[in-house]
C-alpha cells in the first residue's frame, strides 16, 4: 500500500489521519441503518436476478407449445439469458472498475428491462431467442456487480453474514417466480415474462438509496466523496481525509495473470464453472426430472417451492458457521453434502429417498452458494475486483448455459435419470477439490 499523494492528511494539515485505508475504516465500522437500507435494496436486486434465471422454467411447457419446439431447443431458450450474460459479464466487468459499481448496476438493469420486455412480446422463436440473449448481455452487469458492490459497503466483520443474507434473495426470487408463474402462467407465459422485465425498473431504487463504493471512490482519487459515503455508513472519518490504496493497474485482464494472482484467479474460474454445472444442471431440469420419478407437473412445482423454503435455514446456518469457522471449511463441507444429496436423489428407488435427497441438496447447496458469492468476491484486490469477478461470473454462466442443452440432450437420448444426475454431481466433486488451495478470507480487510 502507498499513499495516493504524499502523506495522508486529515482536517489538520500537520497531523496524519488514521486509519489510512478504506479497509481499515471498515475494520472498525459498526453495522448501521445505512447498511440495512443498502442491503435491502440490493437484496431485491438479487431477487430480480434469481427470478430472471429461473423465470421461464416453470412456464416452459407454454413456451414449447407456443413455438413448437422440443427439449433441446427449449434448453437453449431457457439458457439464452445466461448465454448472453457470459459476454455481457465480461463487457460490463471492464466498466465496473472504470465507471463505478452503482452506475453499472443502474444502467445494466434498465437496459435489461427494455430488452426483456421486447423478448416477452416476440412473435416467433428465433427473435425471442435473440432478444433473450441480448437481455442477458444487458443483465450481466448487475449480476456481476451486486455481490462485490455490497461487500465494499459492509463492515469487515459483517461481510460473510451480509453477503450470505443477500443470497437468500435467490429462494425468495424463485418462490415469487413460482407464485407468479402458477397464477399468471395460466393466462400466458408471456405475461410472466413481461412482469419479470418490469421488475428491472428497480434500478431506480439502487440509484436513490445505495451509495457508490468507498473503495472505488478512493482508488479514483475521489477522496471527498469516499469520506461522505463512509460518514453516511456511520464511520466518523474526518473531512479532508485522503486514503491509501494500491497503485496496481485497474480493470486489465493481463494483471490477473501476474504471478501473485494467476493461480488464485484460475482456481476461482474452475470452482465457479464446476459448482455452477453441478447446481444449475440439476436445478434447470428439476421439474422434468421429478416428473420422470412419477410426480405430476403441479406436484413437481410444489416440491420445488418446498426445496426453496428449506434452503432459507441452510443460508442462515451458512452465515453463522462462516463467521465462526471461516469460508473454506464451511464451503467444502456444504459442497460435499450437496453431492451426497444429489446422488441420493438421482439413484432414489422410492419417493422418500427422492424427497430426502433433494431436500438435503437444497438445504446445503444454496448455503454453499452464499459462501462462494462472498469468498470469491474477497480474493482479488479492489482495482481488479470488478473485472476478476466478471470472469468468475462468466464461468458460472457458461456452465449454466452449456448444462441446460447438454442435459436436455442426455434426457432426450433416454439415459437413465440416475446416470444423468450422477454426471451432474461429479462437477460438485471437482469444485470441492479445486477450492482446497484457495486462501481463507474471513475477518481480513479487503485489499
Amino acid at each position: 500500500m502507498t499513499p495516493s499523494s504524499g502523506s495522508l492528511l486529515g482536517e489538520d494539515p500537520g497531523r496524519s489521519t488514521e486509519p489510512r485505508t478504506v479497509g481499515e475504516v471498515c475494520d472498525g465500522m459498526r453495522l448501521g441503518p445505512a447498511h440495512l437500507v443498502a442491503g435491502s435494496v440490493l437484496f431485491f436486486a438479487f431477487v430480480v436476478e434469481a427470478w430472471e434465471q429461473v423465470g421461464l422454467v416453470y412456464v416452459s411447457d407454454g413456451i414449447a407449445a407456443d413455438f413448437g419446439i422440443g427439449n433441446t431447443r427449449l434448453g437453449w431458450a431457457l439458457s439464452a439469458v445466461a448465454f448472453g450474460m457470459v459476454p455481457g459479464a465480461l463487457l460490463w466487468g471492464r466498466l465496473i472498475d472504470r465507471l463505478g459499481r452503482r452506475r453499472v448496476a443502474v444502467s445494466s438493469l434498465l437496459l435489461y428491462a427494455l430488452l426483456a420486455l421486447l423478448a416477452g412480446l416476440s412473435p416467433a422463436f428465433w427473435p425471442f431467442l435473440v432478444l433473450r440473449c441480448l437481455s442477458g448481455m444487458a443483465f450481466g452487469g448487475v449480476y456481476t456487480v451486486t455481490f462485490p458492490y455490497f461487500l465494499e459497503l459492509l463492515p469487515t466483520r459483517w461481510r460473510g453474514q451480509g453477503a450470505v443474507a443477500l443470497s437468500i434473495g435467490f429462494p425468495v426470487g424463485t418462490l415469487l417466480c413460482i407464485g407468479v408463474s402458477q397464477t399468471l402462467g395460466a393466462v400466458s407465459w408471456r405475461l410472466v415474462a413481461v412482469v419479470a422485465a418490469l421488475a428491472g425498473l428497480w434500478a431506480l431504487a439502487i440509484r436513490r438509496w445505495v451509495p457508490e463504493s468507498p473503495y472505488w471512490l478512493a482508488r479514483q482519487e475521489r477522496h471527498a466523496e469516499a469520506v461522505q459515503v463512509l460518514r453516511r455508513l456511520g464511520s466518523p472519518v474526518p473531512e479532508g481525509t485522503r486514503f491509501a490504496h494500491d497503485d496496481g493497474r485497474t480493470g486489465t485482464l493481463r494483471s490477473l495473470f501476474t504471478p501473485p494472482l494467476r493461480r488464485r484467479f484460475l482456481l476461482l474460474l474452475v470452482v465457479s464453472f464446476a459448482f455452477s454445472w453441478g447446481y444449475w444442471g440439476l436445478q434447470t431440469w428439476l421439474p422434468v426430472l421429478l416428473e420422470s420419478k412419477g410426480l405430476s407437473m403441479s406436484g413437481a412445482v410444489g416440491f420445488v417451492a418446498l426445496t426453496q423454503l428449506v434452503s432459507v435455514p441452510g443460508y442462515v446456518l451458512a452465515a453463522w458457521l462462516t463467521r465462526r469457522f471461516g469460508r473454506k471449511p464451511v464451503f467444502l463441507t456444504f459442497a460435499f453434502v450437496s453431492a451426497v444429496g444429489g446422488l441420493l436423489f438421482g439413484f432414489a428407488t422410492s419417493q422418500t429417498q427422492t424427497y430426502a435427497g433433494n431436500l438435503l441438496l437444497s438445504f446445503v447447496s444454496l448455503g454453499a452458494w452464499g459462501i462462494w458469492n462472498t469468498w470469491s468476491g474477497e480474493i482479488l484486490p479492489t482495482g481488479l475486483r470488478g473485472i476478476g469477478y466478471s470472469w468468475v461470473t462468466a464461468a458460472i454462466l457458461l456452465a449454466n448455459t452449456l448444462s441446460a442443452p447438454v442435459i436436455g440432450a442426455l434426457m432426450d437420448s433416454g439415459l437413465a435419470t440416475g446416470v444423468t444426475v450422477g454426471s451432474i454431481m461429479a462437477f460438485l466433486v471437482v469444485a470441492l477439490l479445486a477450492a482446497l488451495p484457495i486462501q481463507e478470507t474471513e475477518g481480513r480487510a479487503l485489499d
